[in-house]
């Protein structure tokens, strides 16, 4: 009997992309396919669903690690396979502690979606070592410290100073130091340019963010 596959991913070309490499396999028969993650979990209702390939970041909102969260409460026994082509650096670490078995890269391809899919059925946990290498103007993700990729997540949302420090639990002094730094690092203008600039590659991004080219 197949394995029953939900896809959830907001781009249509690459929800096709899912779609005809599962539907070409006869191990695999795509149950649903659909473009958003809001109410994900709803369809597990309507038809058993045995593996779902969950984009991560979608452009209504929607964010796939908090729905595959809720899917792991209501069927823990789903196997997931987060996917994404953004090199965003905390949602491998976010993946694992959710529970979710596997997490494939779109733009990596040493390792094709098929495998990954099947030895996520045979029970094993397949997680690429690193994320994508990423730059941000002159610098790339191994040049950032934790704290300055967190300040720079803040960045993308539009946060002044004191609400970064707020969030984050440190002063306004130290986020002004942190993004002298990402700019000096960088080589970029300005903290605008800076966080449109971080949104664009994807390498710091809030969980809510739109607008992405995954």
């Amino acid at each position: 009997m197949a394995i029953k596959v939900m896809i959830v991913d907001d781009q249509a070309i690459s929800r096709h992309f899912f779609e005809l490499t599962v539907g070409a396999s006869d191990r695999y028969e795509v149950v649903f396919s659909v473009s958003s993650a809001f109410a994900a979990d709803v369809y597990l209702l309507k038809e058993k669903v045995d593996l779902v390939l969950m984009d991560i970041l979608m452009n209504d909102g929607s964010n796939g690690l908090d729905a595959a969260a809720m899917l792991k409460k209501a069927a823990p026994e789903i196997k997931i396979v987060a996917v994404t082509s953004m090199p965003e650096y905390s949602w491998m670490e976010r993946a694992r502690e959710i529970g979710i078995e596997s997490f494939w890269y779109k733009e990596m391809d040493n390792v094709s979606i098929l495998e990954v899919m099947d030895r996520t059925m045979a029970g094993e946990s397949v997680y690429p070592e690193n994320a994508p290498p990423a730059r941000l103007g002159n610098a790339c993700r191994e040049d950032f410290t934790c704290r300055e990729l967190e300040v720079l997540r803040e960045l993308t949302t539009g946060k002044s100073n004191p609400e970064i420090a707020k969030t984050l639990g440190i002063s306004e002094f130290t986020v002004k130091a942190h993004v002298r730094t990402l700019l000096q690092k960088t080589g970029l203008s300005s903290r605008t340019e800076l966080a449109i600039q971080a949104r664009v590659v994807g390498i710091a991004l809030a969980p809510t963010a739109a607008n992405h080219t995954d």
